[in-house]
């Protein structure tokens, strides 16, 4: 899918976005399968493995599909992700079907094996938020590229 949008304030011609959406089961490896997934699609749209952006990415990905799976699942339901890329930035949303679970940052005591993956959300990304949809919710983040993309490979 090939998406274009402008803001109508900018005298800029529109910025073309890569896209895609996905649904994963809740589980474990359904969170890793997303990260994989979604690192692969960067690296097709320009964001080459290894490169900051990559693996801050893939990091942000990681979290906010682990978060899904650990606190947002409900049985026989899915989570689903969601990226969309243009020239600056990224958005990466997770939508799950627990809508009780409302996503906060903690400090964790600093013995906790986990706790974190909202602090490093917080941050990596330049903003991040929750949206109530029912049956659930999507946590979103984005995340301002380090280099303009030049390229756009159709997928």
């Amino acid at each position: 899918m090939h998406a274009t949008r402008r803001d109508p304030s900018s005298s800029e011609q529109p910025t073309p976005a890569a896209e895609f959406a996905i649904l994963f089961a809740s589980t474990p490896r359904g969170a890793r399968l997303a990260r994989l997934l979604a690192v692969e699609r960067l690296n097709a749209w320009g964001i080459p493995y290894g490169t900051p952006d990559s693996d801050t990415l893939a990091l942000l990905i990681a979290e906010l599909a682990t978060n899904a799976v650990r606190h947002g699942s409900a049985c026989g339901r899915d989570f689903r992700l969601h990226v969309l890329v243009t020239d600056v930035l990224a958005r990466v949303e997770v939508t799950d079907a627990n809508a009780d679970t409302r996503p906060a940052v903690r400090c964790p005591d600093p013995e906790a094996g986990s706790g974190r993956g909202l602090l490093l959300v917080e941050a990596l990304a330049e903003r991040w938020g929750v949206t109530q949809r029912p049956p659930g919710k999507t946590v979103w983040c984005e995340y301002r590229l380090s280099r303009r993309r030049r390229h756009h490979a159709a997928f």
